[in-house]
């Protein structure tokens, strides 16, 4: 499989929802493949809050493979023989996208950065796209954040692709959701250590923010479920722990810590609270009268995959987007399945096996 990471600077201005405006911006992504001669064979991935451009394959030198690595590559369901896959970072993330801690000339803009929106993101991604000299694209696919960014291209640029897969995600983010972030943001904006935002890009490489890692503890706990996490750690106590110690640990909480404390080293708490702000406002109707005058715009055939116990984005809230559809006389136009799945929101990072059908389903 072919590999290319590349960043493209756009010198103009990219005029955001909000009215603010960025005067240029830059763009990483990775490209898998190899596009064929009437640029027909592009397939869009967008990847979800804390992922990034490296969707597959590993760097010379890294033990982690790309997000979705199971599913693209050559004879893979993304199969890479045939098809030119694209998947770029986020406006506003931290591995080299423009967003609040981006180097530049100038001191980086920080809690000045604009709030960017789904719309914003994909307005730069679109951008690019027409740059790289594809107009069209086969199919485009999204998880999570990813899929309401595959949304908003179906519903924005209805002539873009034929093909929509929108997976583990919703039409609006609901309060559930959004409470989970506001932990975070509260953890992040009242550690000390964060200054305002006025903090050093390398301040947290060794230690990350604390506030930010309990925030990330609680974002955690909302990616799974109770069976998965009773599958996975029971009431297993960590051996060298003892019972009747005040801090004694469960498997579960060194989980939790684990988990919270690593991430804090590696991803900028601003870029987070921008993504995660971005995600809250995500609203396909905001710009419409309805839901049905939102989805009418829509020219492709979606496919929308939830998963049973996803307690983040819940399937009824891909279900209304079915039903809106097949309320506008559309629903040859939609497919949606439920996964049976027990594992949570990340069975979509997880559990491939369950739904990479579908997709191949889909891209036929």
């Amino acid at each position: 499989m072919k590999i290319t990471t590349a960043t493209e600077y756009f010198e103009e201005p990219l005029y955001l929802e909000s009215g603010r405006i960025l005067d240029s911006f830059k763009l990483k992504y990775e490209t898998y493949g190899e596009l064929n001669e009437d640029r027909s064979n592009a397939i869009i991935v967008f990847h979800a809050l804390t992922g990034s451009h490296h969707a597959a394959g590993r760097y010379d030198g890294e033990k982690n493979q790309g997000w979705w690595n199971p599913l693209i590559g050559d004879d893979k369901v993304i199969d890479t023989k045939k098809y030119f896959v694209i998947c770029v970072n986020v406006l506003g993330s931290c591995f080299g996208s423009t967003g609040p801690m981006s180097n530049s000339e100038k001191e980086p803009l920080r809690l000045k950065f604009p709030v960017i929106t789904i719309s914003d993101m994909v307005k730069a991604q679109m951008k690019l796209f027409t740059r790289l000299g594809i107009d069209k694209a086969h199919a485009i696919i999204g998880g999570s954040m990813g899929g309401m960014q595959a949304l908003c291209v179906a519903i924005e640029y209805p002539e873009f692709t034929k093909r929509v897969i929108s997976i583990a995600s919703t039409y609006a983010t609901q309060a559930w959701a959004i409470a989970f972030n506001r932990l975070a943001m509260e953890g992040i904006v009242n550690d000390p250590r964060f200054k305002n935002g006025h903090y050093e890009m390398s301040d947290f490489k060794e230690e990350g923010l604390f506030g930010f890692a309990v925030g990330r503890m609680a974002g955690h706990i909302s990616f799974l479920s109770p069976h998965s996490m009773d599958s996975k750690f029971g009431r297993n106590y960590v051996a060298t722990d003892g019972l009747y110690e005040l801090f004694g640990r469960f498997e579960v909480e060194r989980y939790m810590e684990y988990n919270g404390h690593s991430f804090a080293k590696r991803f900028d708490p601003l870029s987070y609270l921008y993504i995660i702000k971005a995600m809250n406002i995500f609203d396909a109707t905001r710009n419409y009268d309805s839901l049905e005058h939102s989805l009418h715009h829509i020219k492709s055939k979606l496919t929308l995959i939830a998963f049973k116990e996803d307690k983040l984005f819940r399937p009824k809230e891909m279900e209304e987007i079915r039903d809106t559809l097949v309320n506008l006389g559309r629903g040859s136009e939609v497919d949606y399945v439920c996964v049976d799945s027990d594992y949570g929101h990340d069975a979509f990072l997880i559990e491939y096996d369950k739904f990479d059908f579908y997709i191949e389903k889909a891209l036929r």
